[in-house]
């Protein structure tokens, strides 16, 4: 805390820091979230921007836009940019701007760590783009990097992904290091554990899911660099090696990976449901528990993503009950947000919307996802693009979309100016559209047998990949839209947005003081 205050008190009494010079090093938690988010949206634009390419190719049959190589490499860059510089990025964003406002504390715990954690992430993804220019072009074995794919017949840059993937490994553990320091220790007087907010509570069970996996990702693509460039034989069967193996290691950081990505939005959404409903949020504690037993089945459940290779009936009948299992406190959430809006007097702004649509299209996500729980019917769906549709109706709805609602809900403490509506429910009904147009027919897609990651179908897949495509290409424009919003509102342009920007939302546990000078603290909120 001392440190805390000394950096804090030094800014102060030499007047802050002025320039690029504050922005590199800068300890101020708003400043780092506010990079984070900066840094998420541009990975963002840029993975879209892949995405963009792959449905291009895909828009009809044949080869037309881009070499098969290339497509490949697009559909492994897209995924990785997604999930590790788009989503995750974003939520540590949001973690940073808002626990410690949330909590009462001045800062978050490790304020230096806090920069570090941060900076490594361009280094990291400058170093994954880079992949693209070298000779035998950027990493084109699926996100998922299986070996020996990966380890006998990948490219020569596999070695610097390799790298980038060890260092944004290095900063997840460094954040969520942060984030657990500061709400176990800094919580404001009188603050229990049972009474946090719910983003405080989700984001504490993230960042242990973080730690705990973070080191497992960084095991496998050690033994893949040793596979590689050191005559092991982890994963090759001639040296006595197992590719499966890859598999198990992978999953097993795989599956609570994307928990990681989602339990931060339902904590979003747990706060905005009962602010738009002018209600209490029904069930706090069950929505804790649930959170917690969520977090702890993911642990289980690692090999239903492999259920194709072999695994004995038992194992296939453990996993698929396990999944199973995991729709249970995931349905308790859903009944909670649900009741909280049963008849609450609800608006629907922004925020809401986009809260709205998150559980009602993270849902089906949900049923596709148990779908593919069941072992026997998982021979049919798996690497088709059943499989797509169903893990981007859970982290598009899901993890974007809540990236998006709580952008709004804070943008006016953040900014101090209110966002244009009507501009931003526009920008939910074009991203509502475009994302389902561009993910629901992927399921008669993939339930009708076009495996996933080829750049070219038979001709009785056209019809579904052309709506596919053109609601792609409508959801990715869309978000140049969003881009404007936020900037026009930063920029201090509208109206100035109210001490309490969503008036009369009763249900809030919480109320957060109008944004202080970045190098004053922020005051602590009202515990009630």
């Amino acid at each position: 805390m001392s440190a805390v205050a000394d950096t804090h008190a030094q800014d102060h009494h030499h007047g802050p820091a002025k320039g690029i010079t504050r922005w590199l090093l800068t300890t101020n938690h708003k400043d780092i979230g506010s990079m984070y988010l900066i840094f998420s949206f541009a990975m963002f634009l840029l993975g879209g921007s892949m995405a963009m390419v792959i449905r291009a190719e895909l828009f009809q049959p044949g080869l037309q836009i881009v070499e098969p190589e290339f497509f490949n490499q697009m559909t492994t860059m897209h995924g990785l940019i997604m999930v590790f510089g788009a989503v995750m990025p974003a939520f540590v964003g949001l973690a940073n701007w808002m626990l410690p406002l949330m909590v009462g504390a001045p800062d978050m715990a490790l304020p230096r760590m806090n920069n570090w954690s941060f900076w490594l992430l361009p280094a990291a993804f400058l170093m994954l783009v880079s992949t693209l220019f070298m000779q035998g072009g950027a990493p084109n074995f699926g996100w998922t990097f299986y070996a020996p794919l990966s380890t006998t017949y990948g490219p020569p840059s596999t070695t610097f992904f390799i790298f980038a993937i060890h260092i944004m490994g290095v900063s997840s553990i460094m954040g969520a290091i942060n984030v657990i320091a500061t709400i176990l220790n800094m919580r404001a007087p009188g603050m229990t554990l049972m009474k946090m907010p719910l983003f405080v509570w989700t984001w504490l069970i993230t960042a242990f899911l973080l730690i705990a996996v973070m080191p497992v990702l960084a095991g496998v693509v050690t033994m893949m660099l040793m596979d590689i460039n050191f005559g092991t034989s982890f994963f090759d069967a001639a040296g006595g090696g197992d590719p499966v193996l890859f598999q198990h290691v992978f999953w097993f950081f795989g599956h609570p990976e994307v928990y990681i990505m989602i339990l931060p939005a339902f904590g979003v959404v747990s706060h905005i449901i009962p602010a738009f409903a002018r209600k209490k949020l029904f069930g706090y504690a069950s929505m804790v528990y649930a959170v917690g037993a969520i977090a702890l089945l993911s642990f289980l459940v690692w090999a239903h993503h492999m259920f194709t290779v072999g695994i004995p009936i038992f194992g296939q009948l453990f996993f698929m009950y396990a999944t199973m299992l995991i729709a249970v406190p995931t349905g308790v959430k859903v009944f909670n947000w649900v009741a909280t809006m049963f008849r609450g007097s609800m608006t629907f702004e922004a925020p809401m919307l986009f809260s709205v649509a998150f559980v009602i299209l993270f849902t089906i996500g949900g049923f596709s996802g148990l779908m593919l729980a069941i072992a026997p019917a998982d021979f049919q769906y798996h690497d088709t693009y059943f499989v797509v549709a169903h893990f981007h109706y859970v982290l598009v709805p899901g993890a974007i979309f809540g990236i998006f609602a709580a952008a709004y809900y804070w943008l006016p403490k953040w900014t101090g100016t209110m966002y244009d509506e009507t501009l931003a429910k526009t920008h939910f009904w074009l991203s509502f559209i475009g994302m389902n147009l561009a993910f629901f027919p992927m399921h008669f897609l993939g339930l009708a047998g076009m495996p996933r990651r080829i750049p070219d179908y038979a001709l009785q897949f056209a019809d579904f990949n052309m709506i596919s495509s053109i609601g792609a290409f409508m959801f990715g424009v869309t978000q140049l839209l969003f881009l404007f919003i936020v900037v026009k509102c930063a920029r201090g342009h509208g109206e100035k947005a109210a001490a309490k920007p969503w008036e009369g939302a009763e249900g809030l546990e919480w109320t957060v003081p109008s944004p202080a000078p970045y190098h004053t603290f922020a005051t602590p909120p009202e515990v009630k």
